[in-house]
């Protein structure tokens, strides 16, 4: 913070950005990449198991429609790996950094709605109740509090001011910065 109450930002070159903002996005991947892993190994299971041929057909359909979601969610958190695997040394990394965070909130929005889905099918299996729906969607509000309007509050209520530098991570992704040339 400098004396009148601003935020300094870091003296750093666009290749270190480039760096640091790679190792916390991978950091942050990881969590989420176990997490979709996880839970798609357990979903490819059930299509295995003898009571999955007893589901009513709108389950069965709830059940493919979260495993294509949890595929997409788990290529979408693979992506920034294979990213940087084929982009090393091509001194492109800080449009590789803002490409693989773009692939990283895709994934976080397909994991949320794959967890959704989940949640939805095994409530229905689990208690043939009405109020599942009800219980699904107050579980989604609380996903969508804790992921996306948490932070966004966050960073409304600490903006930038005049004279800062840019916040690493601005609305839709990384701050591009300037262009120069193609990557």
């Amino acid at each position: 913070m400098t004396e009148d109450g601003g935020r300094k930002g870091r003296h750093e070159t666009e290749e270190e950005r480039a760096d640091r903002m790679w190792g916390e996005l991978i950091q942050e991947v990881r969590v989420a990449q176990t997490g979709v892993q996880i839970l798609f190994g357990f979903l490819l299971t059930v299509v295995f198991q003898p009571k999955y041929d007893r589901l009513p057909h709108s389950d069965q359909v709830i059940y493919i429609v979260t495993v294509v979601l949890g595929a997409c969610a788990t290529g979408a958190l693979v992506g920034p790996v294979s990213l940087h695997r084929l982009v090393s040394g091509f001194r492109v990394k800080p449009r590789a950094v803002r490409l693989a965070s773009r692939m990283t909130f895709v994934g976080l929005v397909l994991l949320l709605a794959t967890m959704t889905s989940a949640l939805l099918l095994i409530l229905r299996v689990a208690t043939h109740a009405g109020f599942v729906p009800y219980l699904v969607a107050a579980v989604v509000v609380w996903y969508l509090l804790c992921w996306y309007a948490l932070p966004l509050w966050a960073r409304r209520r600490h903006p930038v001011r005049p004279g800062d530098r840019a916040p690493d991570l601005p609305p839709g992704g990384p701050d591009p910065g300037p262009r120069q040339g193609r990557t």
